[in-house]
């Protein structure tokens, strides 16, 4: 659709600042990497640790179960729309300073909601703690391609990842250990690490002013969408979201209706999905490496179609449980392949990008939630929910190829 010269509002010159960053971070990928995960691990299980603490805050603030839950989408609703906001305000802006500032509010937001004196109150800070988050992972996102050497821009994102996937495997059952003494104890806890954590970056993550003047608030957008080819990397993105997450969010249902597992081991299937999710993303790096980020996304989408398709047809439960392992192995290459190509193409708007992303990838969620529920009520066992998620990576698979997204850079830079 578009040749590798197209760039969303920006142009192939590198600006001095940016140079100025790379040469001063080429010899601490290694420590930007971990930077990375450990504050991705700590946003990430601040988000999965109300969730088994819902039965103890729904009595302690005289609330019923179901507006309970509205503790947990707080956060989520925050992070969501505050990123539309947050990405082209910091664009212009010093990173460093935006990352402190907003771990710093989400520091607080979180300290905050350990001392929540009611339900409201606790709904305002869990609210203040995903907009404060939602100004510090896109600093992340958009730093790692200025920060490291080309060649490692995707493990280093690899790891980011994994931090997340991590803080989704441990984030309730920290939740819960924590909270056996009091539901105050988990909130306190993730704050004091989070001190530690903005102590350490203020101390290492190194100055990344910006790139070029992004101009006003809409004209980033505006920039963006002129690029025929992000806005479709942008839609492919989140037709595979909404298909991935779609099986992810009701994998627990089916395991409980076909395989009659209880919550303990349910939970322990989830944690094996999450691990071998968060494997690839820390060592996938090295077989990105040896196939090429083009060709390793394009073996994944069939790979992912042929898994997905496949697993409502597993006999028995331990097949059904390898498939789903096989798939999320494959989910972790994926993910920082995905967002290397988004901020590929701009380097003014990276922060708007990666807001973008995460939008995409909670609107994913929120439509495979809605549609899975229905087809799995709808249909036998899981065959509707696969279905609908086949069909979404059969859609995201075209128009990636659409966009020659499969094609290794070389092919393409000779047929522009």
């Amino acid at each position: 659709m578009s040749s590798t010269q197209e760039k969303a509002g920006t142009d192939n010159s590198v600006p001095p600042a940016t140079l100025n960053a790379q040469k001063a971070s080429k010899g601490s990928a290694a420590a930007i990497a971990w930077l990375s995960f450990t504050t991705m691990f700590v946003i990430g299980t601040d988000t999965f640790l109300v969730a088994p603490m819902l039965p103890t805050l729904s009595r302690s603030f005289d609330v019923s179960t179901s507006i309970s839950g509205w503790m947990v989408s707080a956060y989520a609703l925050g992070f969501a729309l505050f990123a539309l906001v947050a990405g082209p305000l910091s664009d212009g802006r010093n990173r460093r300073s935006v990352l402190l500032l907003g771990f710093a509010g989400f520091t607080v937001a979180t300290a905050l909601c350990g001392v929540a004196p009611n339900f409201w109150t606790m709904i305002l800070f869990r609210v203040l703690a995903g907009m404060s988050a939602a100004l510090v992972t896109p600093q992340l996102w958009a730093s790692i391609p200025v920060m490291v050497p080309a060649d490692a821009i995707v493990k280093t994102m690899g790891l980011a990842g994994a931090g997340m996937s991590i803080s989704q495997v441990v984030g309730v059952p920290i939740g819960g250990w924590l909270a056996a003494s009091s539901w105050h104890v988990p909130f306190f806890a993730v704050a004091g690490l989070s001190v530690l954590v903005w102590l350490v970056l203020f101390r290492v993550f190194p100055s990344v002013p910006a790139a070029t003047s992004t101009g006003g608030f809409f004209s980033v957008y505006a920039g963006l969408f002129r690029s025929r080819t992000f806005t479709w990397y942008l839609v492919g993105y989140l037709a595979y979201q909404t298909g991935v997450f779609e099986t992810i969010s009701f994998i627990g249902s089916w395991l409980a209706d076909d395989f009659g597992l209880g919550v303990t081991a349910i939970g322990a299937a989830m944690m094996a999905l999450g691990v071998g999710m968060a494997i690839t993303s820390i060592f996938g790096s090295h077989l990105i490496k040896r196939l090429g980020e083009e060709r390793t996304l394009a073996f994944a989408f069939v790979a992912l179609i042929l898994i997905y398709g496949a697993v409502p047809f597993a006999p028995n439960l331990a097949t059904a449980i390898t498939g789903l392992a096989l798939g999320s192995v494959v989910l972790g290459l994926n993910y920082p392949i995905f967002m290397a190509m988004l901020l590929s193409r701009t380097t003014a708007a990276r922060g708007t990008v990666s807001s973008l992303a995460t939008t995409a990838l909670y609107v994913g969620t929120m439509i495979g939630g809605f549609v899975g529920g229905i087809l799995l009520s709808s249909f036998d066992g899981f065959h509707g929910v696969s279905g609908f998620t086949v069909a979404c990576l059969v859609v995201a698979g075209l128009i990636f190829l659409g966009t020659g997204a499969f094609r290794p850079k070389e092919q393409e830079a000779s047929a522009a």
